[in-house]
């Protein structure tokens, strides 16, 4: 664990030490801490492209264009079809 002025100081070297694998805690005050993680496309979750296929299950929702299934059978069967 490296304090936050710690790791300002020496912010590069501490990325560099995470893109290895390694685990970078930063403490800021007494009570807060933060994890320093490097991410990667899979960790973006809502690309452009997921954005688009949201907006337009939304619109087919608001038009109705739906499935209604309720309850245990009715969902088996829906599944069954799949």
């Amino acid at each position: 664990m490296v304090s936050s002025r710690e790791f300002r100081e020496k912010q590069a070297e501490y990325m560099d030490m995470a893109d290895s694998g390694e685990q970078i805690i930063v403490q800021r005050g007494k009570n807060k801490a933060y994890s320093i993680t490097p991410i990667t496309n899979d960790d973006i979750y809502f690309s452009k492209e997921m954005v688009e296929k949201i907006e337009k299950s939304l619109l087919q929702a608001k038009n109705g264009e739906v499935i209604k299934v309720t309850g245990k059978d009715a969902l088996v069967e829906f599944l069954k079809d799949l």
